[in-house]
């Protein structure tokens, strides 16, 4: 059914000003890009570090959790791990289960990779907690948390 509703300039503006997605979007990517540029130093991306620390928290987890547990499709997942699987950061093995499951693990020179990348991390939260403020930091993980919660809507 069309709808009669019109665009402006003036309502598009007001729907960007209001809109929690695209506020969400913005501080991510300029984020990003900040924790990229200090991860460039040891050949990282801020997912990269994200993919690996979930990693050594997990015991091999498959590639459905994985993209369960990074809110991403599998493909997506698929297509971004081959590069870290190339640089040996990561090893993919068949579920001895379920020979349709992979199972991802974090290499001995992905750790080593992880490790080094951990003071550049804590001097970039630093700054975001600077900026922020470790109240605001608390009340943004958990509205994020809220947002990012499936269960909830």
């Amino acid at each position: 059914m069309p709808s009669s509703f019109k665009l402006t300039p003036v309502a598009a503006a007001a729907i960007e000003q209001a809109c929690i997605c695209v506020a969400v979007q913005r501080a991510a990517r300029v984020i990003g890009r900040e924790f990229d540029a200090a991860f460039r130093a040891v050949g990282l991306s801020n997912w990269q570090f994200t993919l690996l620390t979930v990693l050594a928290c997990a015991d091999g987890p498959t590639m459905r959790e994985l993209a369960d547990e990074l809110a991403l499709d599998k493909s997506t997942l698929t297509a971004n791990i081959k590069l870290l699987e190339r640089r040996g950061l990561i090893t993919i093995e068949p579920d001895p289960d379920d020979r349709r499951a992979r199972r991802v693990h974090l290499t001995e020179v992905g750790r080593a990779r992880l490790d080094e990348t951990v003071p550049l991390w804590e001097h970039m939260q630093a700054e975001c907690l600077a900026r922020l403020g470790e109240a605001n930091a608390g009340s943004l993980r958990r509205a994020l948390a809220k947002l990012a919660d499936r269960d909830q809507v």
